[in-house]
């Protein structure tokens, strides 16, 4: 964090647009000001792009008086409905000694000063032109409630109220004004406080955490939608654990995810407990997280994370005494597979292959520690491969991300044989080896053989092929396959 005066922070707006902003709002008479996280953004010393400009008045003539003055470059988009209006052109940037001119996109969102009510049931207000003050008290963050004036007169001029500029310094997330009336009025802005904590590594202030305890109930009224996209920010964090820890300690975790938050259990029995499934779920989400991290990490990051989340959620319902090994999860990544698509319904995510990603993420994530657990053989290797296909890499990085085990030489041993698992990995795919996965001869042809319908018999002709490959018993070519299934059909009597 950087504190400026009035008259750096005029240097850090020297900018062609903030100029022509405060420019058209002095021929309009009206007072202008850039707010918000661009503001919070400069101090922070973080990029913005997103600038959001507030008139004591109206917002919208402000755009389009400065859409008149750009030109055809610029395009205007005007919600009446909400009293905004956004403007969007490019913007021609320094070349830096290069032959050809570089330009970025430039989005200025206009509103007016306004104060707002709300009716206990909904979240959307009921809103009236306000004051500068009025505006600034309806923020939800005192970080966020800045407000640097573009006016010609007073250009560069910080006005900050609650001192949020000291905030920043202390790294707290606080309300401007009582936080059960913040957080009653828009319940939304508890999630947003905790996914802010989290960007931004700051804590969330006692008073205010206390508020979000007193009304997380309130999140009942906030759609699935709303809820993902912030919680989809929260996973995408450095270390997602801290927004996920905050999210469960003030219980709306067990509103919105209670899969996870019911993990947080240790039962004892005959002086033997198992771990805590919660604590290595976090633990997990941060490994992955720091695995997916960086400039190279792809889309997929997302549902990596997800699925770490996710992978152990089938625990509480497997999780059985058995006499003399003690607590067992059976099945529980088959159970937790189970329970994506309603989580992902239940969250409105994406119900396409993002989903069934994470399922099959979900469900395979047993499948590598249990190959590491013995010898790694090309066999086992093999059928993983078949049943992991391209996530097979994802699928790796998450098994790995699950070894949290405290006892250090039991780690360094999965470890080092998912080492070799990797390294097998590769020299298969070296040898262009999932080509020869499916055998030769398909469905269709059995049926054909001995005229069968697509049935149990069918299915059950295809595996066996299917396992010969995989165990190398019979290499992938039509004679002794064709060998083989005459054989199994035989057993079978279908022959």
């Amino acid at each position: 964090m950087k504190l400026y005066s009035d008259d750096e922070l005029a240097e850090k707006l020297d900018t062609p647009i903030f100029h022509l902003v405060g420019e058209t709002a002095d021929e309009l008479g009206l007072e202008c000001y850039v707010v918000g996280g661009y503001v919070r953004d400069i101090f922070l010393e973080r990029p913005s792009n997103d600038i959001d400009v507030v008139v004591v008045g109206s917002g919208i003539s402000v755009a389009q008086a400065l859409k008149d003055k750009l030109g055809r470059k610029a395009h205007l988009s005007v919600f009446r409905n909400f009293g905004t209006a956004q403007v969007k052109f490019r913007q021609r940037v320094e070349e830096n000694g290069t032959e050809k001119p570089t330009y970025k996109e430039i989005e200025v969102e206009f509103v007016g000063a306004r104060k707002e009510s709300y009716q206990r049931g909904s979240r959307k207000p009921i809103v009236e032109d306000g004051t500068l003050e009025d505006d600034q008290n309806r923020r939800d963050f005192t970080i966020n409630a800045l407000a640097i004036c573009l006016n010609k007169e007073r250009f560069g001029e910080l006005v900050d109220p609650f001192d949020g500029i000291y905030d920043m310094e202390d790294g707290i997330i606080r309300t401007p004004l009582d936080p059960d009336i913040t957080f009653s009025d828009d319940p939304l802005r508890m999630l947003r406080c905790v996914r802010f904590a989290a960007q931004l590594n700051f804590f969330i202030d006692d008073e205010t955490f206390d508020a979000l305890e007193r009304n997380r109930d309130r999140i009942k009224i906030i759609s699935g939608e709303r809820i993902q996209e912030e919680l989809n920010k929260i996973m995408m964090t450095r270390t997602p654990s801290k927004g996920l820890m905050d999210l469960h300690r003030c219980g709306l975790l067990q509103l919105i995810l209670p899969e996870v938050s019911n993990l947080d259990i240790v039962e004892t029995k005959n002086g033997r407990a198992h771990k805590n499934n919660f604590y290595h779920t976090l633990e997990v989400l941060d490994n992955v997280a720091h695995a997916t991290s960086g400039a190279d990490a792809t889309e997929m990051a997302l549902w990596l994370r997800w699925s770490a989340l996710l992978h152990d959620i089938g625990k509480p319902k497997s999780k059985r005494w058995e006499q003399p090994m003690g607590w067992t999860f059976h099945n529980h990544n088959y159970l937790g597979a189970k329970m994506v698509p309603g989580i992902f319904r239940r969250l409105k995510l994406p119900m396409d292959m993002k989903m069934k990603y994470v399922q099959k993420l979900v469900d395979l994530h047993m499948r590598p520690i249990v190959i590491a657990d013995e010898e790694v053989t090309d066999s086992a290797v093999r059928r993983l491969i078949s049943d992991a296909g391209d996530d097979i890499d994802d699928l790796m990085t998450l098994c790995e991300a699950d070894i949290t085990s405290k006892n250090e030489v039991r780690k360094k041993r999965f470890l080092d044989n998912f080492r070799l698992v990797r390294e097998k990995l590769a020299d298969l795919k070296e040898r262009d080896f999932r080509r020869l996965l499916q055998p030769v001869i398909d469905g269709n042809e059995i049926m054909e053989m001995f005229h069968l319908t697509p049935s149990r018999e069918v299915g059950a002709l295809k595996q066996a092929l299917k396992n010969a490959v995989l165990d190398n018993v019979v290499p992938n070519e039509r004679e002794p396959l064709i060998e083989l299934l005459m054989k199994k059909a035989k057993e079978m009597k279908l022959v």
